[in-house]
């Protein structure tokens, strides 16, 4: 049973070692803190600053009712006509988070996406269709944040 018991131990001692050594490999920052992959990281800043910078986006805000019913209200018709997701010329869009007039998070999805995100929801009846905004007279997509987040 020892002679057991030596070769397990030998066995997660030489997996210790193993990452210890790919621990020692990995690249540093400017601050001295250590990124598995630094350049993977930095495409995606780029990519990022670029959509910020150039890239049309548009930003719609949820107020606080979003933390309580657990949806984010996407506008895609009002007074009968195409309206918000369904007509924007963005390619981007930026769902801010807010409770109490403060920033909790910021979801951003490209348009496409987005569209997909919510028909299935709706399809699948996690999200549903609503009317509402003002004399409610606007078609809204209720949709899940885990529909959000996990995507279709």
């Amino acid at each position: 049973m020892a002679r057991k018991k030596s070769k397990n131990i030998k066995a997660k001692s030489t997996v210790v070692i193993d990452k210890l050594n790919q621990y020692q490999s990995l690249k540093y920052n400017k601050d001295n803190k250590f990124d598995v992959d630094l350049e993977f990281g930095e495409k995606f800043e780029k990519s990022f600053a670029k959509i910020l910078s150039v890239g049309k986006v548009e930003v719609k805000t949820e107020r606080d009712m979003w933390k309580k019913t657990g949806n984010v209200a996407i506008e895609l018709a009002s007074r009968g006509k195409l309206s918000g997701l369904n007509t924007t010329k963005a390619e981007w869009w930026a769902q801010v988070l807010t409770t109490d007039g403060n920033i909790e998070g910021i979801l951003m999805f490209p348009i496409e996406k987005l569209k997909k995100i919510v028909k299935h929801s709706v399809f699948k009846g996690n999200g549903r269709m609503v009317m509402g905004g003002d004399e409610d007279t606007s078609e809204i997509a209720l949709v899940p944040l885990g529909d959000l987040t996990n995507g279709f």
